[in-house]
């Protein structure tokens, strides 16, 4: 993966002269991205580019000159790694959240980050108008624009799908191929191969061109962060997950930070075929979309975290969190990161969590990962208890007849009076 200054800054010649309105553009290199830069100039802004290292595949040199020879006055690009992992991926491992049951949020989490360090560029440059590449179709734009909105009230937004003008002149991913060719912006998308994809250190997304018709199977070349089954040659690995208070912090007793013990799980799940998801789901804005997913590591923790937390959450607990995941899941999906609600949610989360510390062992292979045991010095198991052989006093099973009458209570109560109303 292409390493990046934790912050760097480069500026175009100062020949250019500066414009009176600045805009902040939340900037990735991609294709919308690039033609975004060149339009916004073109119209009299003063373009400062800003790219969030979260982890994803780039030449962060050639990014930077691309942005500059674009239009762009100036270019931030800032890591972001360490804190995208441990301040919204690993809560959200905690929260084992899955928006709809099966998406692991890996965009999501990435967009609230992005937005909020392009306010803080924002602020820094005195930009009074933020831009992004997002569609008017997607979920993109509102996690940009809520972020931003939640953080500097003020800001203005410019997001050109939606903007009539633009449109006119690109009215879709060929159009804007066709423009970067015209101005000499390169461009990784084509017409053979016009699916969009998005990557960070928790997961890649597919979408668009051949992936919008649902029954399409998606090509084998598309995918980058798991085999496909038939190319796994690993045999069957085992490992294991140390946790503290919900927090993933070793992988088979070795202590790494945040983004290295991802990244570590993720060239393990890579080689095992492990996280590819390929389904519908629901849009913020009303309409189903197909999305292709790639999440080895996340897949790997998440599956972990259930476990220790199974054994050291109490039953009525891990119910009402079990509920409170699922809002979890949408506010992050629709972009609610920066809100009251939320950080509710998050004092709940970290209450909720005390107790989740130990150990999960596992093992992995062909695509599966198999929880093996678990281990826990808080763990709520008593084989004494539990055990079907004799329990020695501490559980009467006698008892469980008083327990159950009890609770059978109502049922028998609306039986009556339905057999007092049928003899009518």
């Amino acid at each position: 993966m292409a390493k990046a200054t934790s912050k760097s800054v480069r500026s175009a010649a100062s020949a250019k002269a500066p414009k009176a309105n600045r805009v902040v553009l939340a900037y990735s290199g991609g294709l919308d991205t690039s033609v975004i830069v060149r339009w916004l100039e073109q119209k009299g802004y003063e373009v400062i580019c800003f790219c969030a290292n979260v982890g994803q595949v780039e030449k962060y040199s050639d990014l930077e000159k691309k942005a500059l020879n674009s239009g762009a006055t100036k270019c931030y690009i800032t890591d972001l790694q360490e804190e995208f992992v441990r301040d919204f991926v690993f809560p959200a491992v905690a929260w084992n959240a899955k928006y709809e049951g099966r998406y692991l949020l890996g965009t999501s989490l990435a967009r609230p980050i992005i937005a909020k360090a392009m306010v803080d560029i924002a602020k820094k440059e005195n930009a009074e108008y933020i831009a992004h590449g997002a569609t008017g179709k997607g979920n993109d734009q509102v996690r940009f624009e809520l972020t931003a909105y939640a953080l500097l009230p003020g800001v203005k937004v410019i997001a050109p799908w939606r903007d009539p003008e633009f449109n006119t002149q690109i009215k879709g991913r060929e159009d804007a191929i066709e423009y970067a060719n015209k101005w000499g912006i390169p461009i990784k998308a084509s017409k053979k191969d016009p699916w969009s994809s998005d990557d960070n250190l928790l997961h890649i997304s597919f979408e668009a061109g051949m992936l919008e018709d649902p029954a399409a199977r998606p090509l084998d070349r598309m995918f980058q962060r798991t085999l496909p089954l038939s190319q796994v040659k690993a045999k069957r690995q085992k490992i294991f997950i140390d946790f503290v208070e919900g927090v993933p912090v070793a992988v088979d007793g070795k202590k790494m930070k945040p983004a290295a013990l991802l990244a570590h799980l993720n060239e393990i799940g890579f080689k095992h075929g492990i996280g590819r998801i390929d389904m519908v789901e629901s849009r913020f804005v009303g309409m189903k979309s197909r999305g292709v997913y790639e999440t080895p590591g996340g897949t790997i923790l998440i599956e972990a975290h259930l476990d220790i937390e199974a054994l050291t959450v109490s039953r009525d607990l891990l119910h009402t969190k079990n509920q409170l995941a699922v809002r979890f899941a949408q506010m992050a999906y629709f972009g609610f990161w920066y809100c009251e609600e939320m950080e509710a949610l998050m004092a709940f989360l970290k209450t909720s969590q005390r107790h989740v510390t130990g150990r999960v062992f596992m093992e992995l292979e062909r695509g599966n990962v198999i929880v093996t045991g678990r281990e826990s010095k808080h763990s709520l198991y008593d084989a004494a208890i539990a055990s079907m052989e004799a329990d020695g006093g501490a559980y009467n099973q006698s008892d469980a007849t008083g327990f159950i009458r009890l609770q059978a209570l109502p049922l028998r109560v609306h039986a009556r009076r339905a057999a007092r109303l049928a003899q009518k």
